[in-house]
């Protein structure tokens, strides 16, 4: 396959030594149970080796969906000190990663690192200053929105908003519409390595597509699941193939360009897979969407001859959050304002086996996500012992102890034997018999990392001891920003592209105020038409759709 892309030099050259080469593969949707080393039947020799030969993350959390785990990898942040609580950054709304927050590619170009991404972004694009080459990467070829055709790059927010998303740095690639993604990606970051002056320290962020909805593979790796007779499991784990092979491809170009043996590489998942679109999570309980540990408990490890201790599992408690630290730790920077960061510097833990600075995670606490209609004084002064109203969604986890409250998610387990049928034939999926009427949970997940055994009520001072640290973190919350979906974003008013649609803008506003503030200068161009135009396709489409059920 030839695919050209055009590419720039680094500017500034380090003397001396360099420091590490870093290079981030983040995957999406990918479950617990969906790599060889933890018992998968899917095929992950790559990976699997990788991980063997380096260190195997076995207490590494991330958020349960896509825009909070990349937000904090990005800023090293809870999603409650960046007002992004509730849900993931969806493809209309006028939001994007705060602006007034230091990327972790803005620190390291600082530092005279080339900084490059690849794959999905889902950090918004409301405005060009949102987009990722101005939060720090000097190129960018990839997606902005959460998913979309692994082949066309068409993505639909909704059936009545669809484009194209395809870009390489900010411009619509339509000459490499058809290239299947995960090929595509894997192709860019080999040309991103044989055209980099090695002189000068390389961030390369690769956030793969894969294996996130549509379920799409090449012909050749479905071939390799022939027998697998669950449709969605058999394309998933395609996927999963194709993504094993690309990384082995990218790290033998680091070897064969002379990268390897000064290079980090960092394996993660962004978040649990989803069983009913082919993942699988045993045997922890419930998945992506969810804060049992299914949802939050990812797939990681790290592989490079810098480690001082391969070949070895790591249980130090770890999250998403610690890369921003700890690769800043990594290439010699000094942590700017660490008091502002949740995230901790944890290689000490990776390479030589310490333990862990960190001691709890926060999981979220999203107070949009509050059941509408729920009794508040009854769940704050009974369930939440007069210190935290249970009907928020929130999860938290210290030392051994993991509370949860609100609504969590679906707390199901699906044991990988009910994977060759279809759901009606999911007779041995083990259904959930402690959510009903319950707003909050306990467990000690390392001595029941299943979360089979809920302690809430044999062990209450824990209860109040983990609601209270709830409280304390609350406390320390921006507001949710949460902005409704702006019609003028529709692909069609912008030549059929998902692209930025509102002009530059003080780095503060968020865009939250379109109802009760002016409006001037927000779009790159008026358009009461368009406007009205993009309203009426919506509501046609939605007629449209109920018709089909009359």
């Amino acid at each position: 396959m030839s695919i050209h892309f055009g590419l720039t030099s680094g500017r500034v050259l380090h003397k001396g030594k360099v420091p590490p080469h870093i290079v981030f593969v983040m995957v999406d949707d990918q479950g617990y149970n969906d790599i060889g080393y933890h018992g998968s039947e899917i095929h992950t020799p790559v990976l699997d080796q990788l991980a063997g030969e380096g260190v195997k993350l076995e207490n590494y959390y991330v958020q349960p969906i896509c825009s909070p785990s990349r937000s904090q990898l990005m800023t090293g942040r809870y999603q409650i000190h960046t007002g992004l609580q509730h849900s993931i950054i969806r493809a209309r709304q006028p939001l994007c990663l705060p602006l007034d927050v230091t990327t972790l590619p803005e620190r390291l170009w600082q530092a005279g690192y080339s900084t490059h991404m690849v794959g999905k972004w889902h950090l918004g694009f409301c405005r060009p200053e949102c987009l990722p080459t101005s939060r720090g990467f000097q190129s960018f070829l990839g997606s902005l929105t959460g998913s979309g055709d692994h082949f066309t790059f068409q993505s639909c927010d909704g059936a009545e908003a669809c484009g194209f998303d395809l870009h390489d740095g900010d411009r619509p690639a339509w000459e490499l519409k058809g290239n299947y993604s995960t090929r595509l990606y894997t192709e860019r970051v080999k040309q991103i390595l044989r055209s980099h002056n090695r002189r000068k320290p390389l961030f390369l962020y690769v956030a793969l597509q894969a294996v996130h909805t549509p379920l799409q593979a090449p012909a050749h790796f479905l071939r390799l699941y022939q027998h697998l007779g669950n449709r969605p499991r058999r394309h998933y784990a395609a996927m999963m193939s194709a993504v094993d092979e690309s990384v082995g491809e990218i790290v033998s170009e680091l070897r064969e360009q002379g990268y390897y043996d000064n290079t980090v590489l960092i394996y993660s998942s962004d978040n649990g897979g989803q069983p009913l679109s082919g993942g699988c999570n045993w045997p922890l309980r419930g998945g992506k969407g969810s804060y049992w540990e299914g949802g939050v408990r990812a797939v990681g490890f790290v592989h490079s001859p810098l480690l001082k201790k391969k070949g070895r599992v790591s249980q130090a408690l770890t999250h998403i959050s610690d890369w921003y630290p700890t690769l800043l730790s990594l290439a010699g920077l000094q942590v700017p304002d660490s008091s502002r960061l949740d995230g901790h510097d944890v290689w000490g833990s990776i390479t030589s086996g310490l333990p862990s600075p960190r001691t709890e995670v926060l999981f979220n606490i999203d107070p949009v996500s509050r059941r509408h209609g729920e009794p508040h004084p009854v769940l704050l002064t009974l369930n939440g012992f007069g210190i935290w109203d249970t009907g928020v969604r929130a999860a938290l986890r210290v030392g051994d102890w993991k509370l949860l409250t609100g609504s969590v998610g679906d707390g199901d387990w699906f044991p990988p034997q009910t994977m060759p049928g279809g759901p009606q034939q999911w007779q041995g999926m083990e259904k959930r018999r402690d959510q009903r009427g319950k707003s909050v949970w306990l467990f000690n997940v390392t001595a029941d990392p299943y979360e089979r055994t809920d302690l809430a009520e044999a062990r209450p001072e824990v209860v109040k001891m983990l609601l209270t640290r709830l409280a304390e973190y609350n406390r320390t919350a921006v507001p949710p920003r949460n902005p409704p979906d702006d019609p003028m974003a529709d692909p069609q008013l912008h030549g059929g592209v998902w692209t930025p649609w509102l002009g530059e803008e003080d780095p503060g506003d968020d865009g939250e105020d379109s109802d009760s503030g002016s409006r001037k200068g927000r779009y790159k161009r008026t358009c009461r038409v368009c406007k009205l135009r993009a309203l009426f396709r919506k509501v046609r489409t939605r007629m449209q759709r109920a018709a089909l059920f009359l």
